[in-house]
């Protein structure tokens, strides 16, 4: 299985390379980032030991996308999509927190309220709720950017201004995006049968020092999805919700011991395993986008990236 799962490229007036967990972006002159989205699987803030196959093709394509269809909200960092695995785009100097929202009870909130906690990132959770609910209204719930490997960390805006991480004018920009883009998510969502439950945005300001929303949007690794026309039926009987989503990654794990926490060990992910992960992630991308998956040429991916960033860059 062809995966690229580490990238150590040295494009024309390269200045530096980051690695996330997922990406690897390069920084052009100061100027632009090449941000490449690998095959790599993250889960609890891990990378897990094998690629998925196309898992970096999809991600990259649903966010270039959603990019698109949400510009009129806010300018974002997108320039070009010049490879199915790379994006392009204004460089831009990221607020070192990421905006969180929720409109359902799921995933990590979900697991704080089992345990008796009623507060996350200081904002209140009503009583009486099962897992998958619906919030009477959208909660934001911001985390720290995690550095090097480190977790990302529940933060309540109270102490993002205590802290001074941003300022107070531009935070309430933040939250005012970020009910605007999970509205239009929610819309773009719907229209596809689908519930757009929680997801989280990240964003930066560009050299001008106008704010962008750079990194991805609305993908399986940033959001969370449910079937719309399920989703009524399945809470009434209080039945787990079927997800386009990377929770059954996390769901797996948790089945296997592992929930990134000391002392656990990655269970092995074999053949059959990994190539699961990649159907649902391209049942995920079609699903998502209406569109049928074409998948690229996986012959030689680093050649092909190469080749068509160079050519690219040369354009400019």
């Amino acid at each position: 299985m062809n995966t690229i799962t580490k990238t150590d490229f040295n494009f024309t007036n390269q200045i530096s390379k980051y690695s996330g967990k997922v990406r690897d972006v390069y920084n052009v002159n100061n100027e632009l980032l090449v941000m490449i989205a690998s095959d790599r699987l993250s889960a609890f803030d891990v990378v897990l030991p094998r690629g998925i196959p196309f898992k970096g093709q999809i991600l990259n394509q649903i966010a270039s996308k959603m990019l698109k269809a949400t510009s009129h909200i806010i300018p974002n960092w997108l320039q070009s999509s010049p490879d199915p695995n790379v994006s392009i785009g204004e460089i831009c100097e990221p607020f070192k927190i990421e905006m969180v929202i929720r409109g359902y009870l799921s995933g990590h909130a979900a697991r704080l309220y089992n345990s008796g906690f009623r507060k996350i990132s200081g904002v209140n959770m009503p009583d009486g709720m099962i897992e998958n609910d619906k919030f009477p209204i959208p909660i934001i719930t911001p985390t720290t950017k995690a550095i090097d490997g480190n977790h990302d960390e529940d933060i309540s805006k109270e102490d993002i201004l205590k802290k001074n991480i941003i300022s107070e004018k531009e935070y309430l920009k933040l939250e005012e995006y970020t009910i605007k883009l999970y509205e239009e998510g929610s819309k773009i969502a719907n229209d596809q049968g689908l519930i757009l439950v929680d997801t989280k945005y990240e964003f930066g300001k560009n050299l001008d020092g106008k704010i962008m929303l750079i990194d991805e949007i609305h993908t399986p690794d940033s959001s969370r999805y449910f079937y719309l026309d399920s989703y009524e039926e399945l809470q009434k009987t209080k039945s787990p919700q079927k997800q386009l989503s990377k929770e059954f990654v996390r769901q797996w794990l948790i089945r296997n011991g592992f929930q990134g926490k000391k002392g656990q060990y990655i269970p092995e992910m074999n053949d059959d395993y990994i190539n699961g992960v990649s159907e649902r992630y391209i049942e995920l991308f079609e699903k998502i986008t209406g569109s049928k998956f074409i998948k690229a040429d996986i012959t030689n991916i680093e050649k092909r990236i190469s080749d068509n960033v160079e050519n690219y860059l040369k354009s400019k």
